[in-house]
């Protein structure tokens, strides 16, 4: 089977009624993207496993024990390859009690993290546009625990593991995120 977007899409949406969790599939495969053209990797490959990355997040509960591995299962006939559906397990490195080990890997977890942090840092700024905030503002909110303190800085420092310095990460994935503003609602 050949996966176009629109057919990942329409999984997403099928799995994940959650209109927050979509700006966040959607966001996460922005920034895949990215991450892939400035890694020389496959753009659509890594774009659609950070889309459907969390296509279990509602069946699952966001459970960490089995998060992710559920995904993985609901994709095993959507035609993922097994590096793709390795990533997507692993991002929840939890749920298989195994460290990331590829750069897909590390990428998946890094890049769908960071853009809890970039979403987190826009809400605050005056216009809560994505267009106004600065990647030094993100590094700036890296650095405070409490502010999003749900996202896993560590997660995110994942982006050194594949070669990227944080601060490139960060710009990388805010241009990622400003190229969709308009799907995202930034």
């Amino acid at each position: 089977m050949e996966i176009t977007r629109e057919k990942a899409l329409g999984r997403l949406r099928e799995h994940v009624k959650n209109e927050k969790t979509i700006v966040h599939c959607l966001s996460s495969e922005a920034v895949l993207r990215a991450l892939a053209v400035r890694l020389g990797e496959d753009e659509d490959r890594w774009g659609l496993t950070g889309l459907l990355h969390d296509v279990d997040v509602e069946f699952t509960d966001a459970d960490p024990k089995v998060h992710a591995l559920k995904a993985a299962e609901l994709l095993g006939d959507f035609g993922f390859d097994s590096e793709m559906l390795d990533a997507i397990r692993m991002h929840n490195d939890e749920a298989t009690g195994m460290a990331r080990s590829t750069r897909f890997q590390h990428a998946l977890a890094a890049g769908e993290t960071i853009t809890g942090l970039i979403y987190a840092t826009t809400l605050v700024y005056p216009d809560k546009k994505i267009e106004s905030i600065k990647y030094k503002s993100v590094r700036k909110r890296m650095k405070e625990k409490a502010f999003a303190a749900s996202v896993n800085r560590d997660h995110i420092l994942e982006c050194e593991k594949i070669g990227i310095p944080l601060d490139e990460f960060i710009q990388i994935s805010v241009d990622a995120m400003r190229g969709i503003s308009a799907s995202i609602g930034l």
